[in-house]
C-alpha cells in the first residue's frame, strides 16, 4: 500500500502544466475601449459581460436598474495584437419578480474575425450564460 501511494505522488509530482500567457486585448463597446489582461478572445468577452450582469444583479434601485438594463452592450469588440473578433450580444431578463435585477442572461455570438494584416471572416459561433 505505501509503494502505491508513493507511486501515485511521484506520477502527480512530474505532471507538467501548460498555462497560456496573458496577452493584452481591449474591449470596444461602441462607447468606451478598455484595456484588458487574458487568454482568448471569447473568455475576455465572457469575463467583461459577466462583470457587467453582476453590477445588474447587485443593484437594488429599479431606476439604476432600469438606465444599466439600457446601456448594456449589444455588440462588443477584442482587439487583440493580431485578430479583432467581434460578438453580438443578446441579452434577455428572465425574471421581473421579487428582486429586481435578479435574473439577467447572455448569449454571445461570433460575428467574425479582422486580422490587421488581411480580412478574413470566419464561420459563426453561439456561447449562452443563464443564471
Amino acid at each position: 500500500m505505501d509503494t502505491l501511494l508513493a507511486t501515485k505522488l511521484f506520477y502527480i509530482y512530474n505532471l507538467t502544466v501548460v498555462a497560456l500567457a496573458k496577452r493584452q486585448f481591449k474591449i470596444d463597446t461602441g462607447k468606451e475601449q478598455i484595456a484588458v489582461e487574458g487568454q482568448v478572445h471569447r473568455n475576455v468577452a465572457v469575463k467583461y459581460l459577466m462583470k457587467r450582469r453582476r453590477s445588474l444583479l447587485m443593484t437594488k434601485n429599479s431606476e439604476k436598474v432600469e438606465k444599466l438594463w439600457q446601456d448594456l452592450p449589444k455588440k462588443i469588440k477584442v482587439i487583440g495584437k493580431q485578430v479583432t473578433k467581434e460578438y453580438a450580444v443578446k441579452w434577455e431578463r428572465l425574471g421581473l419578480e421579487e428582486f429586481e435585477g435578479s435574473r439577467f442572461a447572455f448569449t454571445l455570438e461570433d460575428q467574425g474575425e479582422q486580422s490587421t494584416t488581411n480580412n478574413n471572416n470566419s464561420s459563426s459561433s453561439s456561447f449562452s450564460i443563464e443564471s
